[in-house]
């Protein structure tokens, strides 16, 4: 059964992967254009995270709401539900930022291409 929380762990595999995919240059990543497609997804994506890191303090909330949140201390959990909103709203600020600087980085390397000039691959 796929649940939000193995959704999430999904994506970051994707993440995961993509950085071994690029930590070299070969076929399929190794030409300016092959840059701007990625930084356009993955503005996409950061784009996304502040609803999806906002909304994972739903179960928390929900819990909290019917008095059913408890705490390996044993202490109250209003002051952690209160802590975990502070950062969860903290987190998703930042991922907003990252989506800015991602969408800049994207229209930054919008413009640069290929001389295929000579190159027999791209050849007639």
């Amino acid at each position: 059964m796929t649940t939000p929380d193995r959704n999430a762990a999904q994506a970051g595999d994707l993440i995961r992967q993509f950085n071994h995919d690029t930590i070299t240059t070969g076929d399929g990543w190794q030409y300016p254009p092959h840059t701007y497609a990625a930084l356009g997804s993955l503005a996409h994506l950061a784009r996304m995270l502040p609803q999806a890191i906002e909304q994972t303090l739903r179960p928390v909330e929900h819990t909290h709401k019917v008095g059913r949140v408890t705490l390996d201390s044993g202490a109250a959990p209003g002051p952690s539900v209160k802590h975990l909103r502070e950062a969860i709203e903290t987190a998703a600020d930042i991922a907003g930022l990252l989506a800015q600087a991602l969408d800049h980085a994207h229209a930054a390397s919008s413009p640069m291409g290929l001389d295929t000039r000579g190159l027999t691959e791209f050849e007639d």
